[in-house]
């Protein structure tokens, strides 16, 4: 896990993903449904805390805890595919930055290129975003994010992404 920063982009969450066999279907390719979990993985490991003895990035500051009474909740999900995601033993790059921060919701941006080892230049497969919503663990209703997570996340915030579809 690392971070990167580059002049005039956000700084990105790197998460190395390893892809499992039966992620790849009959096709040969990491099926749609598998990279919704790949990237929930990496939303996972990017943004929880760390249980005791485990390590994590600076982001890591939402509590895995209901007891701490804000969980967090998936409103959207869009992802656009560049590439067939063949079967590789390099873990994935899954980049990660905020295309916007809200008042309980945050937009997670994402690009998931090829790892290290790939023998050629890093393939970019797919961009996607997941709007997130925090809310009451209690009322089910949004909550606001905390200063520690706006302190936080906002180093990371950079252009949402904009799709081809939509250009």
């Amino acid at each position: 896990m690392t971070n990167t920063s580059i002049p005039g982009v956000a700084r990105r969450i790197h998460i190395p993903i390893h892809l499992r066999w039966g992620d790849v279907d009959a096709f040969n390719h990491v099926n749609n449904t598998s990279m919704l979990k790949l990237l929930e993985e990496a939303r996972v490991r990017a943004f929880w805390r760390p249980g005791a003895h485990e390590t994590a990035p600076e982001t890591a500051v939402v509590d895995a805890s209901s007891e701490v009474g804000a969980m967090t909740l998936i409103a959207r999900q869009e992802i656009e595919y560049l590439a067939p995601v063949p079967y590789q033993r390099p873990p994935l790059d899954v980049q990660m930055w905020f295309g916007a921060l809200g008042g309980s919701s945050l937009e997670v941006c994402y690009e998931v290129f090829s790892g290290e080892g790939h023998l050629a230049a890093p393939v970019l497969y797919a961009r996607a975003t997941v709007v997130i919503v925090m809310v009451s663990v209690e009322t089910g209703r949004p909550v606001r994010l905390t200063n520690e997570q706006r302190s936080v996340w906002s180093q990371y915030v950079g252009e949402p992404i904009v799709y081809a579809h939509r250009r």
